[in-house]
């Protein structure tokens, strides 16, 4: 049986939505049933969902509950390059620097979003 720490290692999938009713963000890891957070930005929002994640873990081994490993992706390298314009290249890091975050977590946003 694998520990918090080793599940929290293994890369379970997260998605990302903006509350339009309350605004802010909810983070939930759909391999983990009810494992979610919110924050008022994205970066409190990651980081929230990062602490719910291992709790989710901890409530899970002390319980008994199965926990299942994330999917395999090993035929996808999560990396795929992509040209743009500057103008938008520009405005995606400016959109990134007021989340507080990085423009490569800000796309990954954008792309959960709206997929």
């Amino acid at each position: 049986m694998k520990t918090v720490e080793e599940y929290m290692k293994l890369p379970y999938r997260m998605e990302i939505v903006s509350d339009l009713e309350d605004g802010g963000y909810v983070v939930s890891f759909p391999e983990l049933p009810g494992c979610l957070s919110v924050g008022e930005t994205m970066e409190e929002a990651i980081q929230n969902a990062m602490d719910a994640k291992q709790e989710w873990f901890t409530a899970a081994l002390e319980e008994g509950t199965e926990i299942a490993d994330p999917q395999q992706l090993e035929q996808y390298s999560g990396q795929f390059k992509l040209r743009i314009p500057k103008s938008l290249h520009r405005r995606l890091a400016m959109e990134a620097k007021n989340e507080g975050i990085s423009m490569n977590q800000y796309c990954v946003y954008l792309l959960s979003k709206n997929f």
